[in-house]
């Protein structure tokens, strides 16, 4: 064995090892500094705060998202692929570290911890090549839609698996050439296969591949720096990851002191900020995201891979001195940014959190505040929010008609306090299906016994379409008002139906001074449940499928409590669909969506596909915006008497009444 151990290191002219590994040191400091001064082409921004925050959620990241590839399994086949790849060189990595170690430091690779490790390293080379032949497979014979196949990409794989392969010959002649005893020489199972080949080899043999294997492995390296290749992630993504947005996931950057601003939003490169930069860096063109979009699985001309590469092509001409213009128009088309729903399965798919859905609002933010480009029905909306203070053009509803059914009052003539306010919400209070939401909360919240109230004729648009279509001034006049309104009657606890509502008071009011304790409607159902002050009466005794809302469950990971509300019902068989919780299908409403055309496939129709496909009889939403898609794709697929939809208060009231 340690004849084995020794002749590793009787190679000539070591210093040039060290040489090499300094070059490799070099051109990575070299290459990240280089694109460090490229990153500040773009605006300024703060992503060095809470630091401590960054540190421990780095940590979490490091352990459950790359070491155990919890992100990459959700796919199951490329996630398999990229976790051989990793471990696959990570354990021959972790043990020529230790035989260095052991060799220059404190020597402990001795006996059975030796050849532990060579067994250790052979498995990694396995894995690896094995994780490689899948990649090749993948990209050269399945050949998905959502690869691109560049020259860089069969380079990488193909200097990787030389690595590997010339690795374990060079085992091999390694054993040759030492000749150990054949019941140690089996822990490096793949070297001793390697070895019944090369029997009888020289030292020169070995000592020639051996500098061969080293210039490949390093040069490779200085490759992977210098060219900032595929593999360039391997820098680049743990940076970004650390870098990552801490503030909620449902709160847009705010544009500050808007009279101030010569520019609004995005048009040029220039204008995103350093860290917008470096996520076209950060990304790998996996096409997580495009297999996640539902604007780009409906056929529409949104790709956020494809916009991602678009921008990278036009920030490096410009960072080479091209004259590029403006972008916006003419290299990312106006439609493909208005296609976007703002769902965020984008970013819940992308392993390296890169972050697209502010990107889009900043692009819409140029089209409308600057050159007014939008289209008509979004016009329209907008329009109906500054006159009227809200979207819903042609409604013949008050906002207070639906609370006159039950006899409530508004909060301006309420004496003493109250438990809860009642966010309504437009949708619910003006739009002819949704006003039963309203009517059904009025009724359970009257059941239970709760003291509420609701602002009425005071209350106005929360501002969510508008800041999602990038309208930011109009957003904040009207969220500005309403928290005005909310601290005049010294509101501190607020329920609402409608998850868009729910994200802008309760993770972007605060960005303007309006602390206020918000619950979605399920979160308080379930509460008033719990607590014993709802008592339920009949069931409904059918099958329902629950649509988790993008912006009730990725942006703000509520997931259980409107399961538990629909399993308090009695007889109600709950069945999930294909794609559910943070994986879940949009409904198509989102970023402005409900108030524009939609052209090819609906989104709401491929998602009630697979309600149906579930053969459940209701399809429970917690969102006005869902329902209200998925009561035109019922009727537009004519199978109102095979599904209903119904909001989970509708059912909840429902029970109440039998």
């Amino acid at each position: 064995m340690e004849a084995h151990r020794e002749i590793f290191w009787q190679i000539p002219h070591g210093w040039v090892v060290y040489l090499l590994a300094a070059l490799v040191v070099v051109a990575a400091v070299w290459a990240l500094s280089r694109r460090a001064r490229l990153w500040k082409l773009g605006r300024p921004e703060n992503r060095l705060d809470r630091l401590g925050d960054r540190i421990r959620s780095f940590i979490v990241f490091a352990i459950v998202d790359l070491i155990f590839h919890r992100r990459f399994f959700r796919d199951f086949y490329p996630g398999i692929m990229h976790f051989l790849i990793f471990v696959g060189f990570a354990l021959p990595l972790l043990g020529a570290g230790m035989d260095f170690l052991s060799h220059y430091v404190v020597e402990f690779m001795r006996g059975n911890t030796y050849l532990a490790f060579s067994f250790l390293n052979d498995l990694g080379g396995v894995l690896a090549l094995v994780g490689i032949l899948l990649a090749l497979f993948r990209r050269y014979i399945q050949r998905p839609e959502r690869l691109d196949n560049l020259l860089d990409d069969a380079l990488v794989l193909g200097l990787l698996f030389l690595i590997l392969l010339t690795g374990f010959i060079l085992e091999g002649l390694r054993m040759a050439v030492a000749n150990p005893p054949v019941e140690w020489a089996r822990w490096s199972f793949l070297g001793f296969a390697f070895l019944q080949v090369f029997k009888g080899a020289s030292l020169g043999w070995y000592q020639s591949l051996w500098w061969f294997h080293m210039v490949l492995a390093m040069g490779t390296l200085i490759y992977i720096c210098l060219a900032f290749s595929k593999l360039t992630h391997i820098l680049v993504s743990p940076l970004n990851v650390f870098l990552r947005r801490l503030s909620p996931k449902g709160a847009l950057a705010p544009l500050l002191n808007l009279e101030e601003l010569e520019t609004f939003g995005v048009g040029k490169i220039e204008d995103l900020t350093w860290k917008q930069l470096l996520d076209l860096d950060a990304c790998t063109r996996c096409g997580r995201c495009s297999d996640s979009c539902p604007a780009n699985l409906s056929g529409k001309s949104l790709n956020p891979k494809l916009v991602n590469e678009k921008l990278k092509d036009v920030w490096l001409k410009k960072s080479s001195g091209d004259d590029v213009g403006e972008f916006l128009g003419q290299v990312v088309a106006e439609e493909e940014v208005w296609a976007c729903t703002t769902c965020r399965a984008c970013e819940e798919a992308c392993p390296v959190f890169v972050e697209h859905v502010q990107r889009i609002v900043d692009l819409r933010q140029n089209l409308v505040m600057e050159r007014g480009s939008l289209p008509e029905t979004a016009m329209e909306a907008l329009r109906g929010m500054e006159q009227r203070g809200h979207p819903w053009r042609g409604t013949r509803f008050t906002r207070t008609d639906w609370a006159e059914e039950l006899g409530l009052k508004e909060l301006s003539e309420t004496e003493g306090e109250i438990e809860i306010l009642y966010w309504v919400g437009c949708t619910a209070a003006l739009e002819d299906r949704s006003r039963k939401i309203a009517l059904a909360m009025g009724q359970i919240l009257q059941a239970a016994g709760v003291n509420f109230s609701i602002l009425g004729t005071e209350e106005t648009c929360c501002g969510d379409p508008a800041r999602r279509m990038g309208n930011e001034y109009l957003f904040q006049i009207l969220a500005q008002q309403n928290i005005e309104t909310l601290k005049k009657y010294g509101v501190r606890r607020i329920v609402t139906a409608c998850p868009h509502c729910f994200n802008v008071l309760k993770n972007e009011y605060p960005q303007f001074g309006g602390d206020f304790e918000v619950m979605h409607h399920t979160q308080y159902l379930a509460e008033l449940i719990r607590s014993g002050r709802l008592k339920l009466g009949g069931g409904l005794a059918q099958r329902v499928t629950y649509h988790d809302s993008c912006y009730l469950g990725r942006y703000n990971d509520i997931y259980d409590e409107p399961r538990q509300v629909l399993r308090q019902l009695s007889g109600v068989e709950l069945v999930e669909m294909k794609r559910r919780r943070a994986r879940a299908f949009c409904c198509g409403g989102g970023g402005g969506r409900m108030w524009m055309e939609e052209t090819g496939t609906r989104i709401s129709h491929l998602r009630l596909e697979e309600a149906i496909e579930t053969k459940a009889e209701i399809l429970a939403t917690a969102c006005p915006f869902c329902l209200q898609m998925f009561e035109d794709a019922v009727k537009a697929k004519e199978v109102e008497g095979q599904l209903r939809t119904a909001d989970i208060a509708e059912l909840l009231a429902e029970a109440i009444s039998k």
